[in-house]
């Protein structure tokens, strides 16, 4: 899969601001959004007509050996039929420490990722499998 990161990653992952092994965090199928790398929050993504169709829970085995971010692979269960969902956003949704959710205000992006297998999704009800990339880059490399 191709990935693009968001500025405010960058940022977050330089400043301590995100934390890929402490921290919460999710990925969002969206339909309806332009990737802008200046956009922060996941609420920029909905501001901008972006709709988050599914959202994963937490990643789990989580690695980043390298700068190389990977993690086990997903499942959206129960994905609501609709147009193809064309990109997926990875994002931190819990304070830099890990915990509960925080407001989409507050929910930092990290990556974009509009092309790979699987890509678009066309849900039909049932669930999504969504298998992260096993090339040399995986979900990203900072």
């Amino acid at each position: 899969m191709a990935s693009q990161l968001f500025d405010a990653g960058r940022e977050g992952f330089l400043l301590g601001e995100i934390d890929w092994d402490g921290g919460v965090i999710k990925t969002t199928l969206v339909r309806g959004y332009t990737f802008n790398a200046a956009h922060r929050f996941v609420s920029d993504v909905q501001n901008a007509g972006g709709s988050l169709v599914a959202t994963s829970s937490a990643l789990t085995a989580k690695s980043g050996i390298g700068g190389v971010a990977d993690a086990a692979d997903l499942t959206f269960p129960a994905v609501v039929t609709g147009a193809a969902i064309p990109a997926a956003i990875y994002f931190q949704s819990s304070a830099v420490t890990g915990g509960a959710d925080v407001a989409p205000t507050q929910q930092r992006l990290i990556c974009y990722i509009d092309s790979g297998t699987g890509l678009p999704v066309v849900p039909n009800g049932q669930a999504v499998n969504w298998a992260h990339d096993n090339g040399a880059n995986r979900i990203f490399k900072l």
